[in-house]
């Protein structure tokens, strides 16, 4: 259960879909004035370096940020675009972000993150990472820590759901965990980035999620090759209640832009 360490994928086309469709949504609800919280259950280590040995064995990043930076996907004023170019100023052109680096690049005085990491190494790691933002880090359940923060303060915001699902249980437990954030945190945008394996085991999950009828929800699901041999994902989803205004069209690009790989 706390064997996985993102390293190995940090960069990867799942996290260039997932870290688009998050940057574009923080991005839009920032741009009024009201002060917002940004949660997340699954934080990982916050910041990666693909030229470490893990990065490198696995060739992802090269796959993922890697191609499609050279393929100009984004242009400089894309909000992910912008967070690189800030991340690689303050850490070095191999930087990359995860998640709760994008939203804290992002971000502005007032608003307020709050990031769950279980595993011990992942969790001080993640500590020095956000050091400087306005965050709390918690070394707990992702799941209790939503359940015991919402509505929060502010509470205006977005919350990222993204575990590893080495668990096979999460994807059972998924459906009624956001069912129940979300009627506490009703106004709140609830994403959930998932996998797409090759025996498609994403799929009761999402069928669970669309009867529950919530409100305003974007799906979006792109498709790649895999990443090597034996690698059982062949794609990447992000199902968002609440999508702000513009995520569709930005979903819209990123489709296309998958479809020509």
């Amino acid at each position: 259960m706390l064997s996985y360490q993102h390293i190995y994928h940090a960069g990867n086309l799942a996290d260039v879909q997932k870290h688009a469709i998050l940057a574009v949504a923080i991005d839009y609800l920032t741009r009024k004035d009201k002060p917002l919280s940004y949660l997340e259950t699954h934080a990982g280590r916050g910041l990666y370096h693909l030229d470490a040995v893990e990065a490198v064995r696995t060739g992802e990043a090269k796959a993922g940020i890697g191609r499609v930076e050279g393929a100009d996907w984004f242009e400089a004023t894309h909000p992910l675009m912008r967070v690189l170019a800030a991340l690689r100023a303050d850490h070095g052109g191999a930087a990359y972000p995860g998640s709760p680096l994008v939203a804290a690049y992002l971000l502005r005085p007032g608003d307020m993150m709050h990031l769950a990491e279980l595993h011990p190494q992942e969790h001080a790691a993640l500590e020095q990472a956000v050091a400087g933002f306005s965050a709390r880090v918690y070394q707990r359940d992702g799941f209790e820590m939503a359940q015991s923060l919402l509505p929060p303060e502010p509470r205006r915001g977005m919350m990222l759901i993204d575990p590893s699902y080495e668990v096979k249980s999460d994807y059972d437990r998924i459906p009624a965990v956001i069912a129940q954030l979300h009627r506490k945190w009703n106004v709140g945008v609830i994403a959930l980035w998932y996998p797409i394996l090759a025996d498609a085991r994403h799929k009761p999950m999402l069928a669970a999620l669309e009867r529950q009828g919530l409100p305003k929800v974007l799906r979006h699901e792109v498709r790649f090759a895999p990443a090597r041999e034996g690698h059982r994902m062949v794609g990447s989803g992000m199902f968002v209640i609440n999508a702000p205004f513009g995520l569709a069209d930005e979903a819209t690009r990123l489709s296309g832009l998958f479809a020509q790989l």
